[in-house]
């Protein structure tokens, strides 16, 4: 039997409704997974961690770190998307080296001397006293990602960072500013690494 265009697009049509349910369980199983395992790494890359390097079977996937907030609208309660939407804002206009060094940034703070244990505690440390750490986390703005492909890639870099893929451009870097502002504590910090638009810095020992 021969169908017709219109009857053929009715299949389809009914076909992707009939789909859609079980797409978004598969959708909401990937990131799950993801957030689950991004939680033991970062707890892995923390200073109190063991140090060694994740096994096969602990990595976040690309499909999963896709997977976890893609609207770019989830709160800010997970790892991937705390890593993922500093990497956005503070560098999403800027080439993958500044994205990348960001993200550095973040994970070398992990755990260590006055710095939280967490990422999204890393990304969100000193807002109760007005003075965050990351500008654009009380900045006044709405936090939402609003870019899809920048998003996209910030959140590959998150999910190479929470993976320990990622190589860290900064040595060691803990602190960073735009080139646009000089912040008073920048003279008294070594600086490690610079792009077209950053500059990034350590604690001097």
């Amino acid at each position: 039997m021969m169908l017709t265009p219109r009857v053929r697009s009715a299949i389809c049509i009914v076909a992707l409704v009939l789909s859609a349910p079980a797409l978004a369980i598969e959708l909401a199983q990937r990131a799950q997974i993801a957030e689950q395992k991004a939680e033991v790494l970062e707890q892995e890359a923390s200073a109190e961690g063991s140090g060694r390097p994740p096994e096969p079977d602990e990595l976040i996937t690309r499909p999963g770190a896709q997977a976890v907030d893609p609207g770019g609208e989830a709160p800010l309660d997970d790892a991937i998307t705390c890593l993922a939407r500093s990497i956005y804002w503070e560098a999403r206009g800027e080439g993958a080296t500044d994205m990348e060094a960001v993200a550095n940034v973040v994970m070398n703070r992990l755990g260590h001397d006055g710095f939280p244990d967490t990422v999204c505690g890393v990304v969100k440390q000193g807002s109760e006293q007005g003075n965050c750490q990351f500008s654009w986390w009380c900045d006044g703005r709405p936090d939402e990602a609003q870019e899809e492909e920048a998003y996209t890639v910030a959140k590959e870099i998150a999910r190479k960072a929470l993976n320990q893929q990622l190589k860290d451009h900064t040595e060691g870097g803990q602190y960073f500013h735009h080139r646009d502002v000089t912040p008073h504590w920048a003279s008294e910090f070594t600086r490690t690494f610079t792009t077209d638009e950053m500059l990034f810095y350590r604690q001097a020992h």
